[in-house]
């Protein structure tokens, strides 16, 4: 990889397979990125046990963060110009964490905002330490690699500023080793859910995968909601806040189709079932590709475990020089 680039590192936690708006939001992002940049793509499943930490849970991680490789190949994300690695084979990082945790107070911890969320989306009345710790860890991700920028969401930011605080400090301590990391925000927003339901969600289940075929697809897309004041075909439809619209912009290429579609849904011309219709066929032409890519490497439990292999090792050679200047620094080495 070549050194004169900045670095990257985002990723995802292997929880299951991803949708339409993990593209919308990250994906179609990294894509772009890894031509411009060092990327570190991780699996983060050390991440998942925050929340899930029971066998019936961990006993698929593996075959999830084969799952995740075989999403991130299918959308064009190249293992020879990017490094896909999973957190729990890069065991330095976690030696990272333990020293990291030190320079964190609890209620600086305990002020997340997404924590918070957590907390509430899954009705947890008293975080575990690991969950408390996840931003922490979640630093020692970034700053394993030395990384310049961390793709996020608006709202993971706080993240990030928790990873620069302990950057700054540990630099301020010790010595300079660690680059300040920024946040870059991705300019693909949320996508709203096929149910119309604020954005698209696993636990929901109102996604349409990367990884669902044609008649799944179909059969998603004519149970969509649309607009709930809309009787009959011939009643003006509103196309603000219509998921079947907002769909249609962010998927279909035929943008005079889309147009005429939405000048005939305000005027009553033009019924749902030929709007669904036409999405269907938009959205299955923009799967296309991703499946055919996705076929390759289908079934080949070789190839994926070779990719998680080699990108561990790779990052693992990064973190071991960063840990071995840390001890150094600190003189404990």
């Amino acid at each position: 990889m070549t050194s004169h680039k900045k670095r990257i590192l985002t990723g995802d936690r292997p929880t299951g397979p991803l949708h339409l708006g993990h593209y919308v939001g990250t994906l179609k992002n990294r894509v772009r990125l890894q031509d411009e940049y060092d990327c570190f793509f991780i699996i983060a499943d050390l991440h998942t046990l925050t929340t899930a930490a029971n066998y019936e849970k961990t006993k698929g991680l593996n075959d999830r963060a084969r799952g995740l490789v075989l999403d991130y190949l299918s959308v064009g994300i190249d293992p020879s110009k990017s490094v896909i690695y999973q957190q729990s084979k890069v065991p330095e990082v976690t030696y990272l964490s333990t020293i990291f945790s030190n320079l964190v107070t609890v209620p600086r911890a305990d002020r997340l905002p997404t924590l918070k969320d957590v907390m509430n989306d899954l009705h947890i009345d008293a975080p575990s330490v690991g969950l408390l710790n996840y931003p922490i860890l979640q630093a020692a991700d970034i700053l394993m690699v030395k990384a310049n920028l961390v793709p996020v969401g608006k709202d993971q930011q706080s993240h990030i500023e928790i990873t620069r605080e302990i950057a700054r400090d540990f630099n301020k301590g010790f010595k300079e080793i660690f680059p300040i990391p920024d946040a870059l925000i991705g300019e693909g927003g949320t996508l709203i859910g096929t149910d119309g339901q604020a954005k698209m969600s696993k636990s929901i289940g109102n996604c349409i995968y990367l990884s669902d075929d044609e008649e799944t697809v179909n059969k998603k897309v004519k149970g969509m909601y649309t607009d709930p004041t809309r009787i009959k075909p011939t009643d003006p439809g509103h196309i603000e806040g219509n998921p079947v619209f907002i769909y249609h912009d962010a998927f279909n290429d035929d943008k005079d189709e889309v147009a005429d579609l939405k000048d005939r849904y305000i005027k009553g011309q033009v019924g749902d079932v030929e709007v669904k219709t036409k999405l269907a066929l938009a959205l299955n032409k923009f799967l296309d590709p991703i499946r055919a890519r996705r076929a390759k490497y289908e079934g080949n439990t070789d190839l994926l475990n070779q990719i998680i292999f080699e990108g561990s090792e790779k990052a693992r050679t990064e973190a071991s020089k960063t840990l071995e200047e840390v001890l150094t620094v600190m003189g404990i080495k």
